[in-house]
């Protein structure tokens, strides 16, 4: 069965702790949630289909083209969309960790995460109010987590944060992961979600869209 992909490039990580760092990236085409801040809606519809030797053939060439003399660079990341919604994500994820790929799951927190191949570093987006998609989230999810996975909060103002600190209190994540709060591009300024992490006084780590400052907000492969 072939995998419906939205796009293929190369280009540096924009969230995430590896943020900076060239990668391959897949997306895939599809997504059950419709966030009010969605800044991929182009991946709701369209794209093409693509067997997983296909998708590993060309993260191979990309690498060689791109990055030859650097051997250790070879970071992936599997994105939406949502990745879940497909079959074929599972056996994509494994085949890429089997050819020596270091690999990253980027998924929205509807769909369990638990099937995902161990060796994939999961970046769980866990949905706060703001995005009205909060009623979404697959709350088993947070007891498959491990110390290689993120959760994400993409927060659209203070009530958002506060919302996050609460389920981080309640379920005991601090110190379980890296924490990552995201705010809303154009909506909170990155000082002030700054000045909330730093109130907290908690080990959480300002997540800004480096690509958005890089190369624009409405910027594509990128």
């Amino acid at each position: 069965m072939a995998l419906q992909v939205c796009e293929t490039f190369f280009s540096l990580m924009g969230e995430s702790t590896r943020v900076g760092l060239p990668a391959f990236f897949i997306r895939l085409r599809g997504c059950n949630l419709r966030c009010r801040y969605c800044d991929t809606t182009y991946a709701y519809e369209g794209g093409r289909e693509m067997e997983v030797a296909d998708l590993l053939k060309a993260a191979r060439e990309c690498l060689l083209q791109n990055v030859p003399n650097i051997q250790n660079t070879r970071l992936v990341l599997v994105t939406g969309g949502e990745p879940l919604l497909q079959e074929e994500t599972l056996p994509l994820l494994a085949a890429l960790a089997d050819a020596g790929w270091e690999v990253c799951l980027e998924t929205n927190g509807s769909r369990p995460i638990a099937p995902v191949d161990v060796r994939a570093h999961r970046i769980l987006d866990l949905k706060c109010p703001g995005s009205g998609m909060a009623g979404e989230n697959y709350w088993p999810n947070l007891k498959s987590l491990t110390p290689r996975d993120e959760v994400k909060f993409v927060v659209s103002d203070r009530r958002d944060f506060l919302w996050a600190l609460e389920v981080i209190r309640d379920h005991g994540l601090c110190g379980r992961l890296p924490l990552l709060i995201s705010p809303v591009c154009g909506q909170v300024p990155a000082p002030e979600a700054a000045a909330w992490i730093l109130e907290s006084r908690l080990p959480l780590r300002l997540n800004l869209q480096l690509h958005k400052y890089l190369w624009g907000p409405e910027a594509r492969g990128k």
